[in-house]
């Protein structure tokens, strides 16, 4: 993304021009970000057997998934629908670890009959699955009492998280997986997502290599995802190379103690397509309130949730009148509920200094690429919107705007 004193562009486009092709709402990504996160990961982690599992919740658009499969990249799925997806975008199933919470045994079934590893995140599941799958290979989650995250619904790690077994219960794991000849070949943990301080990255890392050394036989530790990027204009970027020596450093000497050489995995989802990504709507009306300058656009929280449910921070840019008198506004969305606004924060509705908007201006809501489309809803009974890549052959539409009849084509 480039701003220019005439507006903003991806790839030599403007986002005017992109907005009049496609039409909005409209998610535009840039495969150069894509494939420069994927190498700067790949570049800092310097530990000549590190894997790189993109956690593809964060978007499951199958382009997006093959540009990061040509780029090396593994997959981490969570349900039957990534799989699939991660199947679709050419993925083998050795490259796929398959981390299941509160799985149905048909979504179980669906990633063992593909070959794929589960993930086995609590003890009652582990002895469950043995009966069900005796002599099977398993990786174990385990929750290290060690939780961070941009908002308390992101962490997922430490006492209040449902997820994993403790590190505490090693002893009763072992004897789960021996009872039915359960083959433990890696262990795993993920604390958190946008997490921007490496120091608790290294002391949950620490607490699951303590557990490890009790484990025989392992051939991978994964340490999650959760590395953020910075939201905010304010925010200070986590020092990804910084965090790479680190976590090299600490996991070449456990791999010395423990006798040989391990692969280690680490989960990014948000670090490596967050930036890439942007989301265009356009301002349908401007309303004088009695607080807010209220600027309407044609999209809400049913394309984009994370500013309604977490309070998040998007950047917000002009990309029509981007040298407009800077005033304060408030982006509200289209749907029917008071809470539909783009500017605010966990309490409520938070006035922008902005350039001034004006109906039929484009605005462009920032790092956007994840848990955007991938949250997205049909919420009032709207369509879902496009996506375009934007790549050095141009612009590609890697997602139809879905229609009303896509929206009840399976309702009486």
């Amino acid at each position: 993304m480039e701003e220019r004193s005439d507006g903003l562009y991806f790839g030599g486009l403007s986002a005017v021009e992109l907005a009049k092709r496609y039409s909005t709402p409209l998610y535009v990504y840039e495969e150069k970000t894509l494939r420069e996160r994927a190498g700067q990961l790949k570049k800092d982690i310097a530990y000549p057997k590190t894997e790189i599992k993109y956690a593809c919740k964060a978007n499951t658009n199958r382009t997006i998934m093959r540009i990061f499969r040509e780029e090396g990249i593994s997959i981490d799925a969570v349900s039957p629908g990534e799989i699939q997806a991660a199947l679709d975008a050419g993925f083998s199933p050795s490259r796929i670890l398959y981390t299941v919470n509160n799985a149905t045994w048909d979504e179980i079934d669906y990633g063992v009959s593909r070959d794929i590893m589960v993930n086995i995140d609590s003890l009652s599941q582990l002895a469950l699955f043995g009966k069900r799958y005796p002599g099977k290979t398993v990786c174990i989650r385990i929750n290290p009492n060690v939780g961070a995250g941009h908002h308390d619904h992101c962490i997922t790690g430490g006492p209040d998280s449902k997820f994993g077994i403790s590190y505490r219960e090693v002893g009763a794991i072992q004897r789960t997986a021996a009872e039915h000849d359960l083959k433990i070949r890696g262990i795993h943990q993920h604390i958190g997502s946008g997490i921007l301080e490496g120091e608790r990255f290294i002391e949950a890392m620490d607490v699951l290599l303590s557990a490890a050394r009790s484990f025989e036989g392992l051939d991978f530790i994964d340490f999650g995802g959760g590395i953020g990027v910075a939201y905010h204009e304010d925010e200070k970027p986590i020092d990804i190379g910084a965090l790479g020596r680190k976590i090299t450093d600490e996991f070449t000497s456990f791999c010395g103690e423990y006798g040989r050489e391990l692969t280690l995995a680490i989960e990014p989802g948000r670090y490596l397509v967050a930036e890439a990504g942007c989301f265009l709507v356009t301002v349908t009306s401007v309303k004088k309130g009695e607080k807010h300058r209220f600027v309407g656009v044609n999209s809400g929280f049913n394309h984009l949730v994370r500013p309604a449910m977490y309070g998040s921070y998007h950047r917000i840019i002009n990309a029509t009148n981007p040298g407009g008198a800077v005033i304060p506004q408030t982006i509200a969305g289209n749907l029917c509920e008071s809470g539909d606004t783009f500017t605010r924060d966990e309490e409520g509705i938070v006035d922008r200094d902005l350039p001034e908007f004006r109906e039929g201006d484009i605005a462009c809501i920032c790092t956007a690429g994840a848990y955007g489309y991938s949250m997205a809803s049909n919420y009032n009974s709207r369509p879902r919107p496009a996506e375009v890549l934007v790549g050095e052959r141009g612009p590609e539409l890697i997602r139809r705007r879905e229609t009303l009849e896509d929206l009840f084509r399976t309702i009486p």
